[in-house]
């Protein structure tokens, strides 16, 4: 056993094999995978194995669609071939019209990917599956490429190239320890010898805390109990002539694909059941739980009334084995939190449909620092300190009891909250609030009508629509009040803060005390990282000369690591969060000042603090930071308020609001306002696939003012022209917004996708953002977008279509 590689990944799976496979083929060949038992010995062996192009996002599809192209290579290879039933196809069944539209989103979403799905109806789901019933049944979304394949065979498959590589595998090596040196290599200890090695990957699935352990770390992965049976031989199948599609059901809660002449049937019970919570028996291996198919009798019920033929067959096995979920229930693949040179790739509740993808996906940002799509769905640090143990699982057993009904726009369901408040959360409830959750926090979405006020989830404007437009007619004419809980906060100290941070930023950073600034961080391909705002506040009572840097809610231990990970150890730099201590009061609106006149002692005129101004003071009896910045184009105050004294700042700014007419209002006016305003979202319009240039944000930029993360890679892009350009459009439609992911067409040619979009109540304009084709980025371009199923009329316009010149803000 080698003593020394660059590489080592834990864990024997279809995750470590992908890995370690994808680690040589991007030429790491000096790699070693160690498993503590046989490989494919854990989930895998038992997975019911299908392998579908459907995704929740374009990366999903990326990645799933990499999986079936590498799955048919290794099915092909004449040296050593494995069982892969491709091209099967495989129905999403849909009894409610409103599944029906998502569908068709999701079907234009993965056209942007070059994957082509099929909305059909219910008689055409049954031409194509001759086995069910269409009682009940409104169509489905056809998957021409779904399949199956032999899980021990295809990682057998991709651990024996990664040999031949050069890489590799230790089998029956348990790890007992893992040691962290002070240059971040590590020792990674088996029952057989240390391995040091330059980083580690926590490939483990359901052991993953075991391992995670071994570092001082906890991952939020639960595993549930999932059975599957398969039936005796079914005559239909065996004269149909071809393979039966795979079928999911949402409607009953299970799923089928043929097995031989038969049916491999597994099901997603509502009693289900959470397995290993307590610890996990080291003899585990190979192994299976307890068959319980009481638990899923109701599943099978519905499964009988949708196939019929299934009540004349026997079952011929029962699997029952633990499979693995998140939080979201999307896997974690990438950095592991606050560490570094270490990687997990868990959660794969999907492992073998999907695993290829994850370890190409991960192998790409071992070695690059950056995948080719952007992975913040799949990155681990999207959950913060509120991922533990109880948490974890009570998502887990809701995902599962949801398997196949997707989220709708706005849907946030009700388990593990609230996960994380202030002191405002019972009186903003109180007050009619509605909650949407933002890293865990929850944060006001609107404020309800009426107590019974429920929308419906729904692609298109819903019921919400009205109530959104009177906030934001509030914020537009008098004055409105936000909480904006959860934003990431760092507190910069030393001497070298300033440098420090040019160094990170594109652009010009400001270093006035007293003033703030925007800017972008790019990764070391040039490519979007962050966007964070810079307050220089000056030495007084609270604290020494310092910056805050602020950035958006779920981007808190995204951020401190990349922060981190670029210090250097001869510099005065402290970095520390205040994340979790302070909380935002937003005050917006052309009554804002007079509000806050009343309420804070100091001089609050244009003259005296004018826009992207910073100040200590007093609200009320709180102390508090304040900021004249604007997300919503109107003026507006960030009031950062110690939790502590939140609840007095809040009685302070209500009482001085009374005689203005302050009114509160949500996230959902929030963003139909930055829409209008053309600002941009970090994760949605602002993400690692595109540069500052592509991005609009070329004013952020000054290549000349010396070296800074990621400018050499930007200038070669620069001289390389823009792949695409990001765009605001204006959709000529009043039955829904734009939905992230939705393809823009010209004919049958795909110019472009969306980012996001939202109506616009000042403007009276239906807006998105997109990044397009080049030739479509001047204003007046025109195209189709897909939404929903129909296509409508799309505009490129200026960008900032409501008060272009910042006046109001800056007023």
């Amino acid at each position: 056993m080698k003593s020394r590689t660059k590489v080592v990944v834990i864990g024997g799976g279809i995750a470590g094999c992908s890995t370690l496979y994808h680690l040589t083929q991007e030429g790491w060949t000096d790699v070693v995978l160690v498993e503590r038992n046989e490989l494919t010995s854990g989930t895998t062996w038992h997975s019911a194995a299908q392998v579908t192009n459907f995704g929740m996002n374009q990366t999903m599809v990326g990645l799933k669609t990499h999986s079936i192209q590498l799955y048919k290579e290794l099915a092909d290879d004449p040296d050593y071939p494995i069982n892969y039933h491709h091209g099967d196809g495989g129905i999403r069944l849909a009894n409610t019209e409103c599944q029906m539209q998502g569908y068709r989103h999701f079907a234009s979403m993965a056209r942007g990917m070059d994957v082509h799905f099929e909305v059909i109806d219910a008689d055409e789901c049954a031409r194509r599956h001759p086995l069910i019933s269409t009682d009940n049944l409104i169509g489905g979304l056809w998957d021409p490429l779904d399949g199956d394949i032999d899980p021990a065979q295809l990682c057998q498959a991709l651990a024996r190239r990664a040999r031949k590589a050069g890489a590799e595998v230790y089998r029956n090596t348990p790890v007992t320890g893992l040691v962290q040196h002070a240059d971040d290599t590590w020792t990674v200890q088996t029952e057989h010898g240390d391995i040091d090695c330059d980083i580690v990957v926590n490939a483990c699935g359901y052991r993953v805390n075991e391992v995670g352990a071994m570092m001082g770390v906890h991952h939020p992965v639960s595993s549930m109990e999932h059975q599957y049976f398969l039936t005796e031989e079914i005559q239909a199948i065996r004269d149909a002539g071809h393979r039966m599609p795979l079928l999911r059901c949402p409607i009953s809660d299970y799923y089928c694909r043929q097995e031989k002449n038969g049916l491999l049937l597994g099901f997603y019970e509502q009693d289900c059941k959470t397995w290993g919570m307590d610890g996990i028996d080291p003899n585990f291996v190979n192994a299976l739980c307890p068959d319980d198919l009481d638990r899923v009798t109701d599943v099978l019920e519905g499964a009988f009334a949708r196939m019929p033929a299934l009540m004349e067959v026997g079952i011929h096995t029962v699997v029952n084995g633990p499979i693995t979920y998140t939080i979201d229930g999307a896997p974690l693949v990438g950095p592991i939190p606050g560490k570094r040179n270490a990687f997990c790739i868990i959660g794969l509740r999907a492992g073998l449909g999907e695993g290829g993808g994850h370890g190409w996906l991960l192998a790409q940002q071992i070695v690059h620092g950056e995948a080719c799509y952007d992975t913040w769905c799949l990155d681990p640090r999207r959950f913060t300190g509120h991922a533990n143990v109880e948490l974890t699982a009570l998502k887990a057993i809701e995902d599962y009891q949801n398997e196949f009904r997707f989220h709708f726009p706005h849907e946030h369901r009700p388990a593990g909250r609230p996960a994380k408040t202030t002191p405002l959360t019972p009186v903003l409830a109180a007050g009619g609030a509605e909650f949407t959750v933002v890293n865990g926090w929850e944060r006001v979405d609107y404020i309800k009508p009426s107590p019974e006020f429920t929308p419906t989830h729904s692609f298109g404007f819903d019921e919400t629509f009205d109530v959104v437009a009177a906030e934001v007619r509030n914020v537009q004419s008098g004055v409105g009040l936000a909480e904006v809980n959860g934003f990431n906060r760092i507190e910069i100290t030393g001497n070298d803060r300033h440098a420090f941070l040019d160094r990170m930023f594109c652009g010009l950073v400001t270093r006035r005390e007293g003033r703030v600034g925007l800017g972008y961080l790019l990764n070391h391909h040039g490519m979007i990282k962050a966007e964070a705002t810079v307050a220089n506040l000056p030495a007084s009572d609270r604290g020494e000369a310092r910056v805050w840097y602020g950035s958006a809610a779920a981007s808190e231990f995204h951020d401190m690591d990349w922060l981190r990970q670029h210090m250097h150890g001869d510099e005065d730099v402290q970095l520390r969060s205040l994340t979790n201590d302070q909380t935002i009061l937003v005050l917006a609106g052309p009554k804002a000042r007079d509000v806050l006149l009343a309420s804070a002692r100091a001089d609050w005129s244009a003259e005296a603090f004018p826009w992207l101004s910073v100040r200590e003071c007093f609200v009320g009896i709180a102390p508090a930071t304040v900021m004249n910045l604007s997300f919503s184009g109107e003026l507006a105050y960030e009031i950062h308020v110690p939790n502590a004294s939140l609840y007095a700042a809040y009685l302070a700014l209500r009482q001085a609001g009374e005689a203005h007419g302050l009114k509160l209002f949500g996230a959902r006016a929030v963003e139909s306002m930055r829409m209008e305003k053309s600002f941009l979202h970090w994760k949605a319009d602002l993400i690692t696939e595109f540069d500052p240039f592509e991005t609009g944000l070329d004013r952020f930029v000054r290549l000349n003012k010396g070296d800074f993360v990621g400018r050499d890679a930007l200038m070669k892009r620069q001289s390389e022209g823009p792949r695409k350009q990001l765009a605001a459009l204006q959709v000529s439609s009043t039955l829904g917004p734009a939905h992230p992911g939705a393809s823009l067409m010209q004919g049958d040619q795909v110019v472009g996708t969306v980012t996001s979009g939202e109506w616009g109540h000042r403007t009276g304009l239906n807006l998105a953002h997109a990044f397009v084709d080049p030739v479509f980025k001047d204003i007046g371009s025109e195209m189709e977008l897909e939404s929903c199923g129909q296509r409508v009329h799309a505009t490129v316009i200026p960008p900032c279509p409501y008060d272009p010149g910042f006046d109001r803000m800056k007023a």
